[in-house]
C-alpha cells in the first residue's frame, strides 16, 4: 500500500477521534454541570433558585389537614377545613386501591429510589414519536403535593419566573426532594403520605374524604371497581368526575383495570366482571350544612376559632380532635322531633293565615311596609344598594325581577326549584315558624342534643344560644324560686285577685291580668298557681319580692341575659335564649348547684396529645331543699288535672313517669315555650316567627303546651323507646335530709275540678291557656 494511501486512511479516523473526544467532553461537561446545577438548586445558591425543605420539614411533614369533631359515642359530627383532608393508615387501605394506585402511575415504585431513569427515557422516546407521557414517580408527586415545590417560599428564586428554566428547576427540586423522601420513609409511609394528600375534586383531598363523598364508605371498604375509578380521578378530578362526567369516568376506570390486568395485579375474569359493572355512587359533598349537629357545630366554631388563635393552632389546617358531649342518638331523635312536629305546625299556621299576611301589628291589621322595610337588612339589598349608588329604580328592578333559584320546603326532599323574585322569596320565607331545641344532662352540665332550627342549609340563625326572645311563664319558677328560698310554702295560698303595682319613676300603673281577663277571688297553694300558670299569683309574689330580687335569683340562676327590674319581670317581659333557660332548670335538679351548660369536653392534637380539657363552671346558688321543693312544683303541671302540661304529657304522649314541666306564651302568641325536666335530663324548645309580628291569633294554636311542648313528647317518647340509650324512668331522688315545710297541700286544696266532667270533654278542651303580659 503506497503513503499516500495510507495517509488517506489515517486522516478520518483522527477526525473521527476528535469528534467521539468531543462528544465525551460535551458530556461529561453537561454532567458536571448538571451535577453542579442539581447541587445549587439544593442549596438555594445566591437565592437563584428558591428554598427546599429542610431535613426537619422532611421528618416532621405538614399538609393541611381538617380538624374533626366526633359525638360523645364516638360518630363524625362534621369537620371545620379550607381542603376537606382527614388522614387514614396504610394499613386501613384496600390492597386493591394501593394496586391501581401503582399500576396506574408508578409501575416501577418498589423498585426505584425516586426518579424512575427508565421512564425519563421512556418520555424521550414518546416525545419523539408525536406522543406524551409522564415520568413522575409518586414520591414526586409526595414532594409536589405535600411540600409545595410548584408555589410559596419555594417560587421566590430570582430564575423561578425564567420561562423553561423554570420548570427545569421545579422538576430538579422535585427530584432532590423525592430522593430526600426515599431516604427518610419506607415505600408505604410514602404511598400513605400519596393517598393523603392527593385532589379527587367535590371538594374531597385525601382518599378518606374522597371514600366518603363518592361512596360513602370508609377506605377499606372500597371495592375493586370503586378503588379502580378513584384512582382514575386523580390525574385530572375535574375532567374525570363521575358526577359530572359518568361516560368519561367509566373510560378512565376501565383503563385502571386494564392497566391493573396488564401488570398482573388482576387477572382476566376479574378484569372482566369488573369492567360489567355500572358506576354506583352514594355522593355526598361534605360542607358545613351536612353532618350532625350543624348548628351546634356553627356556634362551637366561633368559639374554637378564638381558642385556636390564642393558643397558635390552626383550626382549619391543624387536623384537631374535637370530642364533645353530644350524643349522636339523642340529636338524632331531637332532629326527627323537630321535624315531625314542626312539618305539622307549618301547614297549620299556612291554612291559618290562607289569603291573608301573617305580619300583623297588636291589633291584627297588616304592618303596610313590612316585606321593604325587611329587604334592607339582606346581603342582596345591601349589594344592590351599594352596586348601583343608592338608585332606588335600579335597585326596585332588581329586587323585583323573576329568577331561578332553589327554596326550602317541607315536602320531599326538602327543597325545590322555583321562579321567584328576591321580594318573593322574602315574602316565602317569613311565612315559614322557626324553632330552638336543648337536651342538657343536668347533673354534669353535658348538652346530649342542640337543634338551633328548622333547616340549617337554609336557616343558618341558632335560635338555642344566638336568639332570644321573652320566655313567658318559663320564667315563673325563678319568681317561685326567690318565694320559696325566702321562706314562703308549696301550700301557701294566695286569692286569685288583682294585683296593682302604682305608678313610679314615669312608669304608669300596672295591674296584670289572667289569660280570660278574670279573677275568681278563690285561694291557689303556690303548687297549683305555677301549675296553672296563675297570673295574679305571680303578681302578687313580685309585689311582695321586689322586681330587684327576681333579677338576683335569675343572675344566680345562670341567665346572663339583661333582665329588667320592672313589675312584669315575673311574666317573662326580657329576652333570654333557650341554652340560659336550660341551665337554670337544671339548678332544680342538680340540688341546687347551677352547672354551666357544656358542649366541647376535650381537644387533641393529630397525635392524640390532649391541648384543652374543659371543666364546666358550677357554683351552689339554692339550698337542696329549695331545689327539691322547686322540682315537687313544676312536677304539679304535669300531675295536677288540666293543669298546663298534664293532658299533653300523661294523655296525648302517654309519659307516666316523674316530669317537671313548665310551659310559656307570651301575649299575642308570638313566642310559645316549654321547658321540661327528668332526673338526668333537661329540655329546653321554644317555637315561633322570625318576627314578633309573625305569630297564630289564638290561644288553641299559638300557646306553648300547643305549639312548643309536642316537641318534648316526641323526643322522650323516641329516647324512652330507644333501647341504647340509658334515660331514667327513675323518680327524683329526695334530700338526704328530712324536709322542712308541707308539701302535701291536699288539705288546702279548693280548686278540685268537678267530677261532672266527662273523659270526653276533658280531651277535647284546651289546657289552660298560659298567656302573660308582653312589655
Amino acid at each position: 500500500m503506497s503513503v499516500a494511501r495510507s495517509k488517506k486512511l489515517v486522516a478520518p479516523s483522527k477526525k473521527y477521534s476528535k469528534i467521539v473526544g468531543g462528544i465525551w467532553l460535551a458530556f461529561i461537561a453537561g454532567l458536571l454541570g448538571f451535577v453542579l446545577f442539581v447541587f445549587a438548586v439544593s442549596i438555594n445558591f445566591l437565592n437563584l433558585f428558591g428554598e427546599l425543605p429542610d431535613f426537619k420539614t422532611l421528618e416532621n411533614p405538614q399538609s393541611e389537614v381538617a380538624s374533626e369533631m366526633y359525638s360523645a359515642d364516638g360518630v363524625l359530627m362534621g369537620k371545620y377545613y379550607r381542603e376537606n383532608r382527614s388522614p387514614v393508615k396504610y394499613r386501613d387501605l384496600p390492597q386493591n386501591l394501593v394496586d391501581a394506585l401503582i399500576a396506574t402511575e408508578d409501575v416501577r415504585f418498589e423498585e426505584h429510589s425516586g426518579i424512575d431513569f427508565k421512564g425519563l427515557l421512556a418520555v424521550g422516546y414518546y416525545g419523539l414519536s408525536g406522543r406524551s407521557r409522564g415520568a413522575s414517580t409518586l414520591t414526586q408527586q409526595v414532594a409536589k403535593n405535600l411540600f409545595r415545590t410548584r408555589a410559596g417560599t419555594s417560587r421566590e428564586g430570582l430564575l423561578a419566573d425564567i420561562p423553561g428554566l423554570r420548570m427545569l428547576i421545579i422538576k430538579t427540586k422535585e427530584w432532590i426532594v423525592a430522593i430526600r423522601l426515599e431516604r427518610a420513609y419506607s415505600k408505604k409511609e410514602i404511598l400513605e403520605m400519596y393517598l393523603n394528600t392527593v385532589e379527587f375534586g367535590s371538594n374531597a383531598y385525601g382518599i378518606k374524604s374522597a371514600a366518603k363523598t363518592f361512596f360513602s364508605k370508609a377506605p377499606k371498604d372500597l371495592t375493586l371497581e370503586e378503588s379502580a375509578l378513584l384512582v382514575g380521578i386523580v390525574n385530572a378530578p375535574s375532567r374525570f368526575s363521575p358526577v359530572t362526567a359518568k361516560e368519561r369516568s367509566q373510560k378512565r376506570r376501565d383503563w385502571v383495570l386494564s392497566q391493573m390486568r396488564k401488570y398482573g395485579f388482576i387477572d382476566e375474569p376479574t378484569y372482566a366482571t369488573a369492567v360489567a359493572k355500572d358506576i354506583k355512587l352514594k355522593f355526598q359533598v361534605e360542607n358545613q350544612n351536612t353532618g350532625i349537629a350543624p348548628y351546634l357545630r356553627a356556634e362551637a366554631g366561633k368559639w374554637l376559632l378564638r381558642w385556636a388563635r390564642d393558643n397558635g393552632h390552626d383550626l382549619y389546617a391543624g387536623g384537631l380532635k374535637i370530642y364533645t358531649t353530644i350524643d349522636s342518638r339523642m340529636q338524632q331523635h331531637a332532629e326527627a322531633a323537630v321535624r315531625e312536629h314542626m312539618k305539622t305546625m307549618q301547614k297549620l299556621f299556612y291554612d291559618h293565615w290562607k289569603g291573608r299576611k301573617p305580619w300583623v301589628d297588636e291589633n291584627g291589621k297588616t304592618i303596610k311596609g313590612f316585606l321593604e322595610s325587611a329587604i334592607k337588612r339582606t346581603e342582596r339589598y345591601i349589594s344592590l344598594n351599594s352596586r348601583f349608588e343608592g338608585n332606588k329604580d335600579s335597585i326596585n328592578y332588581y329586587l323585583n325581577k323573576k329568577i331561578p333559584m332553589t327554596v326550602f320546603t317541607w315536602e320531599a326532599p326538602g327543597e325545590k326549584e322555583v321562579v321567584m323574585s328576591p321580594m318573593d322569596s322574602l315574602a316565602y320565607y317569613k311565612h315559614f315558624l322557626h324553632t330552638g331545641f336543648i337536651a342538657v344532662n343536668p347533673l354534669d352540665g353535658n348538652i346530649k342534643a342542640w337543634v338551633g332550627g328548622t333547616d340549617f342549609k337554609y336557616f343558618k340563625y341558632d335560635h338555642v344560644k344566638q336568639g332570644r326572645r321573652q320566655p313567658g311563664s318559663t320564667f315563673k319558677p325563678v319568681v317561685y324560686t326567690a318565694a320559696i328560698d325566702r321562706g314562703f310554702s308549696p301550700c301557701y295560698q294566695v286569692p286569685d285577685i288583682p294585683v296593682t303595682f302604682p305608678a313610679e319613676k314615669g312608669r304608669a300603673a300596672y295591674t296584670p291580668q289572667n289569660s280570660d281577663g278574670k279573677y275568681s277571688g278563690r285561694n291557689y297553694t303556690l303548687r297549683e298557681a305555677l301549675a296553672h300558670s296563675i297570673n295574679t299569683v305571680t303578681a302578687f309574689l313580685v309585689k311582695q319580692l321586689t322586681p330587684e330580687t327576681i333579677v338576683t335569683y335569675a343572675k344566680n340562676l345562670g341567665l346572663v341575659s339583661d333582665i329588667e327590674p320592672v313589675p312584669s319581670i315575673g311574666f317573662g317581659s326580657s329576652d333570654v335564649s333557650v341554652y340560659e333557660m336550660a341551665g337554670a332548670y337544671g339548678t332544680f335538679v342538680n340540688h341546687g348547684v347551677w352547672t354551666e351548660p357544656i358542649y366541647i369536653t376535650r381537644i387533641e392534637d393529630k397525635n392524640g396529645n390532649t391541648l384543652f380539657t374543659n371543666v364546666p363552671r358550677s357554683r351552689e346558688v339554692l339550698s337542696e331543699q329549695t331545689a327539691y321543693l322547686m322540682i315537687h312544683m313544676l312536677k304539679g303541671a304535669a300531675d295536677i288535672r288540666l293543669a298546663s302540661a298534664w293532658h299533653g304529657l300523661r294523655n296525648r304522649y302517654k309519659l307516666k313517669n316523674e316530669i317537671g314541666a313548665k310551659t310559656g306564651t307570651t301575649q299575642n302568641f308570638s313566642d310559645a315555650w316549654f321547658m321540661g325536666v327528668t332526673p338526668d335530663l333537661v329540655c329546653g324548645m321554644w317555637v315561633g316567627g322570625e318576627d314578633r309580628s309573625i305569630h297564630f291569633r289564638s290561644a288553641n294554636l299559638g300557646q306553648g303546651n300547643k305549639l312548643a311542648m309536642p316537641i318534648y313528647g316526641l323526643f322522650m317518647q323516641k329516647v324512652y323507646a330507644d333501647k341504647n340509650l340509658s334515660v331514667s324512668k327513675a323518680p327524683f331522688p329526695k334530700p338526704e335530709q328530712p324536709l322542712t315545710v308541707e308539701i302535701d297541700c291536699s288539705k288546702y286544696n279548693n280548686s278540685v275540678i268537678s267530677d261532672t266532667i266527662s273523659q270526653d270533654q276533658i280531651l277535647i278542651m284546651p289546657a289552660k291557656p298560659d298567656i302573660e303580659e308582653e312589655i
